[in-house]
């Protein structure tokens, strides 16, 4: 079986090129964009909040110690602590809400995408089954993943504080860290390309099928198993892509004396703004899908565009 790489999303771009420009429709982008708003509220950008230190150097021993002086300052203000509980709750529950909403979005997304339609109400009532397996799903995964992150900051701040007591002349255990980033690393791959297989080829078996997360992840790693370098080659693909994606669109801003980035920051209007990017990669993933056999194939049999035929 050969895959390719460029010949599906050759098609994946024709596919948005036809959908949304042959011809233009506003009122679809806008349905479309709804859809996508739903499927980016758990992908949107993460800023990076300011440091917390007021000091310009702070000795190694120094960073050790700051999780229990943290932890003793919220003790002795209660109120801090308190109110801190209370933010970290809500944030919790607007989280599960929003990935709720997002698991709902994917399918109702995919629809429009397989279907060539701009449609809210039919897909999330057809697909509901398939939206609240993929919301457990992901909630499950998601706990997991802060339980392994949480133990991995306690056994690097315990390990590393044992190290640098244990050494002569207290100094930095530099492998150790090392060693630890890439294991940081490591995990934040891992977890990257489960996400990435999830959204990109979990979700459209279950669309197809309309079957529930656990037994579409069994027919996707029964492909993986036999192709495994071609799906960690499309995620690097998928990286690089999206990596000259946001580049085109910083710069498309700046040209537009800075009007398009004032766009993307809206939210919904952002989305909409950027449909044309999200569509090709929605369907690039289920056209790479289709190669692996009719079984993965979500597109109707009646569409040449799905059997790779020139439009």
């Amino acid at each position: 079986m050969k895959i390719a790489f460029i010949e599906p999303f050759s098609r994946a771009w024709n596919r948005m090129k036809i959908a949304l420009f042959k011809p233009f429709d506003l009122h679809k982008w806008f349905v479309i964009g709804f859809n996508v708003f739903l499927v980016g509220l758990t992908e949107g950008p993460r800023g990076s909040g300011g440091s917390g230190w007021r000091r310009e150097h702070v000795s190694f021993r120094e960073f050790l110690d700051s999780p229990s002086r943290v932890w003793e300052w919220l003790m002795n203000h209660p109120g801090w602590f308190i109110g801190i509980v209370f933010i970290v709750m809500f944030v919790i529950t607007l989280g599960i809400i929003i990935t709720w909403l997002s698991s709902r979005g994917t399918f109702m997304f995919m629809d429009n995408v397989v279907h060539d339609r701009a449609e809210v109400v039919k897909p999330w009532k057809q697909y509901k089954k398939e939206g609240n397996s993929l919301f457990v799903w992901r909630l499950i995964f998601g706990l997991i993943c802060f339980t392994l992150f949480v133990m991995f900051i306690v056994f690097f701040f315990i390990t590393a504080s044992h190290l640098y007591e244990d050494s002569y002349y207290n100094r930095v255990p530099v492998a150790f860290i090392v060693w630890m980033v890439l294991v940081f690393l490591f995990m934040i791959i891992v977890t990257g390309y489960i996400s990435m297989f999830l959204k990109g080829f979990v979700a459209p078996i279950m669309y197809k099928n309309n079957i529930r997360t656990t037994k579409a992840w069994s027919r996707f790693l029964s492909i993986f198993k036999q192709h495994p370098f071609h799906f960690i080659f499309y995620g690097i693909l998928v990286f690089v892509l999206g990596f000259l994606a946001v580049i085109s669109l910083i710069i498309a801003g700046i040209l537009t004396c800075c009007i398009g980035l004032l766009l993307l920051i809206i939210p919904y209007i952002g989305t909409v703004v950027t449909l044309p990017v999200w569509y090709t990669f929605r369907a690039f993933s289920l056209e790479f899908l289709t190669q692996f056999g009719p079984d993965f194939d979500v597109f109707p049999p009646s569409e040449a565009l799905s059997k790779g035929a020139p439009k």
